[in-house]
């Protein structure tokens, strides 16, 4: 069973004059995949994360998670299955600046009232993994953007979520931290098989990915597979970005 099914996905935003942001939208996505969604500014990549995370409602068609639809859950439902089965990283990180990185990192077992024993041995292995064992008692404001996103990434996976949605993870961060941040979560979703689908106008992050589908004007535009070869891959998005438009994309070299 595909761990993600979007199905006939459409959304129009009403107003004087009514908007399309998403027109009949059809992938799955199987377990312990990472795919990165690509388009030009407006094409619908936001609204596509917005819709399947469950924080805006579809105009028509579903969004099937580990085969449930959580839009037609009671709202309490919907927020306890946002909270449990998705995980999220955004381009700004959204780190709350009173608390701890620890404190950070902790809360989704801390909403759920995870044993204490429990929450210690599932932060120690994530921030060991993610290399921030030395900033848990450390404030955002005394680290750097790239440490934030770790913080974040291991915010992210710490309840061991189904699918996890990232938009736009390295939108804030230098090329180097970028690159860092990509390769521990292609390694999380390789490792851990964690489903990751992320938003990105980053050609060189979405190298790291199995697989990429592109949207134009709300619309499946096309997808291409990774195969061996990440320069090869990144050649390639490069070519279906030309052939999409639009500006704003990041065409630096690839960096191993």
């Amino acid at each position: 069973m595909s761990l993600l099914d979007v199905r006939q996905l459409s959304k129009i935003y009403a107003g004087k004059v009514a908007t399309r942001a998403l027109h009949h939208i059809d992938f799955t996505v199987e377990p312990g995949e990472f795919v990165g969604i690509m388009g030009p500014s407006g094409s619908g990549k936001t609204t596509l994360l917005n819709l399947i995370a469950t924080v805006d409602e579809p105009t028509s068609g579903e969004v099937l998670i580990e085969g449930r639809n959580p839009h037609l859950l009671p709202r309490r439902e919907k927020a306890l299955f946002r909270r449990s089965r998705l995980g999220f990283v955004h381009q700004q990180f959204n780190l709350l600046d009173t608390l701890t990185i620890e404190e950070n990192i902790l809360l989704p077992l801390t909403l759920a009232d995870t044993p204490l024993s429990e929450m210690a041995e599932r932060l120690g292995s994530a921030a060991e993994r993610l290399g921030i064992s030395g900033l848990l008692a450390k404030r955002t404001r005394e680290i750097s953007g790239g440490q934030m996103q770790r913080a974040a990434i291991a915010r992210a996976v710490i309840h061991r979520p189904a699918l996890i949605l990232a938009d736009e993870p390295t939108g804030s961060l230098d090329s180097q931290a970028a690159a860092e941040v990509m390769g521990l979560l292609a390694e999380i979703s390789e490792a851990e098989g964690r489903t990751v689908l992320m938003a990105t106008h980053d050609a060189v992050a979405a190298s790291f990915c199995h697989r990429v589908i592109f949207i134009k004007d709300g619309r499946f535009y096309n997808e291409i597979y990774r195969g061996g070869s990440r320069n090869a891959f990144f050649q390639n998005i490069i070519d279906m970005l030309s052939l999409l438009g639009g500006a704003g994309y990041d065409l630096s070299a690839i960096r191993r």
